[in-house]
């Protein structure tokens, strides 16, 4: 089996970035793996510090096969820098596994991923992979749902080809075919919503796009059953993202990879509606929208 290149995005929460690859650093295919770090430019002189203490620590970084730095010469944001960086290494290596400097991964998260991205790398209708699932119980050790997820993901040239950064080509397709109420998780969720704010200049979403590419698409992306991946953003230090418990989890201390059927599983849709509607007042009231990333 290839292990697919891991590529992290970090700016300027030095704790952050070394929690995550410390998490990172235990898995036992680290020190197998390519590791390519995108770190973003201090958008202003306020940010000047914290942008050169990340630079430095990520400079002394040891555990891998082999370490890239790219420093960015500007600020590109989140989005931006994260659809340049994925096209770049995923176009390179012919697949990818992404994370960012606020996710904690399992000691068993690479395996999981690596093994899913080898089986499931000719299934046409298969988008991505995820490592994270929010805190539901009764879920199956692994199942697919429609559309494709930013938490710790990873995915096939092939099916990054599918991004559709015109957010209004989306929106267009979203409404001719009727799919809205679908994407939202019956209305669980106003993805359409964030898709529409992307258009308008409210936000700057790379992962609403790419969920809707998928979506649209008819594709599925694979999760665990536990999650391999706990989000330590929620705690107001975050560019885009206010204090919340929500979505933290237990990591699996096991790796679990059952080859299923590609087939979206319904019963879990269902699960994950029902967690979003009983989360989303305190969604939108303690959160700028950390599920669907700036």
């Amino acid at each position: 089996m290839k292990l697919a290149p891991i590529i992290l995005f970090v700016y300027n929460r030095l704790r952050h970035t070394q929690q995550t690859v410390e998490a990172l650093q235990k898995n036992e295919l680290a020190s197998k793996s390519e590791l390519f770090i995108y770190s973003d430019e201090a958008k202003n002189e306020e940010a000047r510090r914290s942008v050169d203490e990340v630079r430095n620590y990520i400079d002394s970084i040891t555990g891998f096969k082999e370490i890239t730095v790219i420093k960015r010469e500007k600020n590109w944001g989140l989005a931006n820098s994260i659809i340049d960086g994925v096209t770049q290494i995923v176009n390179k290596y012919g697949n990818i596994i992404v994370l960012e400097d606020d996710l904690i991964v399992s000691p068993y998260f690479l395996q999981f991923m690596n093994e899913a991205l080898d089986f499931y790398k000719n299934e046409e209708s298969v988008a991505s992979i995820h490592g994270y699932i929010y805190p539901i119980e009764g879920l199956p050790d692994s199942f697919f749902i429609k559309g494709a997820d930013c938490w710790g993901w990873a995915t096939w040239k092939t099916k990054w080809d599918i991004f559709e950064p015109n957010g209004q080509k989306l929106l267009n397709e979203l409404t001719v075919k009727n799919l809205a109420k679908e994407a939202d998780f019956n209305g669980s969720y106003s993805f359409t919503k964030m898709l529409k704010g992307q258009i308008n200049g409210e936000n700057n979403s790379w992962a609403i796009r790419w969920y809707m590419s998928a979506f649209l698409k008819n594709m599925v992306t694979l999760y665990p059953g536990q999650s391999y991946v706990q989000n330590i953003g929620f705690d107001s230090q975050g560019t885009h993202c206010g204090e919340s418990a929500i979505f933290n989890i237990m990591l699996s201390t096991k790796s679990i990879f059952k080859k299923i059927k590609v087939n979206e599983n319904l019963e879990a849709r269902k699960k994950i509606e029902l967690f979003l509607e009983k989360t989303k007042p305190s969604i939108f009231q303690r959160m700028k929208s950390k599920l669907i990333k700036l």
